[in-house]
């Protein structure tokens, strides 16, 4: 590169630092936003939800009541339920690829319709769930427990169900009771009979037995990058990082539009004389953009980390890629924004609707599990879904360097495209 290309890099961050209260504003208007949205999300992640929750379930029993319990879940319209081994179940939900994952242990079905009469232990039902989207737990849970209830209700009030034949049996059998508690006993069974054989076969499906109890044990995972209360989910890193992209990113179009600002003075005439060439000038803007774009976000997740907790659990490494990464993307979309604009009053236009565009479909307000199913596809084509994503393994997720490859790698995709487009599209006089 030539020395004019590092001079005007230069030149535009000498600018840029000189106005401080600019400077103040562009840090202090995302720290303020991602804190209010943090605490706001902080206890109970997102109030939406998603048009069906995508959960694993492992099966360790392989008795027909676990297999009966699994068959429940895989049929309800609110769950798309897939079928993995323990280990590859969390290590998805870490990831962020699945909602939850569901464990029945070894020995559920002899144990869960002894336990509904309280005549055994409970056996411990183990959900692994993303802690950044906690209203999901709630519903897991209660279509877990309907399904578990259903099965188990059935298998312990049918006469022709396992468990209700082994506990008759053990009161016809036991030794030491009074004749009269025997009787009793007898008498229910036979009553219990009687009504089912009455009764039509649906409603052996119901689960409103009074006096029982809930035949299992439920304890809940949280799938994050530690166990301890120092490296558990903490809603500020998601915030900070979805904050930070949208400043960043009107940060950029600003600098696009002061380009367009700049060729109506004489220093525009005076640059163009100058034996520099269109690729030379665009490119010290992008690079002084990119630079400019990084350091900022640097100073934004650092003020994440020192007042909010905000941690990288994952690759530091990894960070600083998926940021240089985005830096590269937001100067060479302002740049394509103030190409296509043109004049700085169209391109401030077209700047908010292409950045609100941007940082919706990016999870950066809303996370983007709450998108429809084809929205979230659709979110897969815009730079900033993948910007945020990076953050986010790279911070409360715990994820290795390899789970930032991918997202640099599509957001240098981009920055190469807006690029071109920009050096295409861009006028040279006014």
């Amino acid at each position: 590169m030539s020395p004019a290309f590092f001079a005007l890099v230069r030149k535009d961050l000498r600018l840029f630092l000189q106005d401080r209260r600019a400077l103040l504003l562009n840090l202090l208007a995302p720290v303020l936003i991602a804190a209010f949205f943090g605490s706001l999300f902080g206890g109970s992640g997102s109030a939406g939800k998603p048009s069906r929750i995508p959960v694993a379930v492992t099966d360790l029993d392989g008795s027909p009541g676990s297999t009966q319990v699994l068959e429940a879940l895989r049929a309800n319209a609110s769950l798309d339920v897939q079928i993995l081994p323990a280990d590859s179940a969390a290590d998805w939900v870490r990831k962020g690829k699945l909602r939850a994952a569901v464990t029945l242990p070894s020995g559920f079905g002899a144990q869960a319709g002894r336990a509904l009469f309280g005549a055994g232990p409970r056996p411990e039902i183990v959900v692994t769930h993303d802690p950044s989207q906690a209203v999901v737990l709630p519903m897991v849970e209660g279509l877990l427990s309907q399904a578990v209830m259903q099965v188990v209700g059935r298998d312990a009030m049918s006469p022709s169900g396992a468990t209700f034949r082994a506990l008759r049996q053990e009161a016809e059998t036991a030794e030491g009771l009074p004749p009269q508690q025997r009787q009793d006993l007898a008498e229910m069974f036979r009553s219990i009979e009687k009504v089912q054989s009455q009764a039509p076969a649906a409603s052996a499906a119901g689960t409103g037995v009074g006096g029982l109890s809930q035949p299992f044990v439920l304890r809940k995972v949280e799938a994050t990058a530690g166990t301890g209360p120092a490296q558990g989910y903490n809603a500020y890193a998601h915030s900070f990082g979805g904050m930070g992209v949208q400043f960043i990113l009107m940060l950029g179009v600003e600098i696009g539009v002061g380009l367009l600002l700049l060729r109506r003075q004489d220093l525009w005439k005076r640059l163009r004389a100058a034996p520099l060439s269109r690729a030379t000038l665009l490119g010290s803007r992008m690079a002084s953009a990119a630079l400019i774009a990084l350091g900022l976000f640097a100073a934004i997740l650092g003020v994440g980390m020192a007042v909010f907790g905000v941690r990288v659990h994952g690759s530091w490494l990894g960070l600083a890629a998926v940021l240089v990464a985005f830096s590269a993307m937001t100067a060479s979309f302002g740049l394509m924004v103030a190409a296509l604009g043109r004049t700085p009053e169209a391109t401030r236009s077209l700047a908010i609707v292409a950045t609100l565009l941007m940082v919706m479909l990016g999870g950066a307000w809303v996370p983007s599990f709450v998108f429809p199913e084809w929205l979230q596809t659709v979110s897969l084509f815009v730079p900033t879904r993948w910007a945020v994503d990076g953050i986010d393994a790279m911070t409360w997720r715990g994820l290795g360097l390899d789970a930032a490859l991918w997202p640099s790698a599509v957001q240098l995709g981009f920055a190469l495209l807006f690029a071109a487009v920009a050096v295409w599209r861009f006028r040279w006089r006014e």
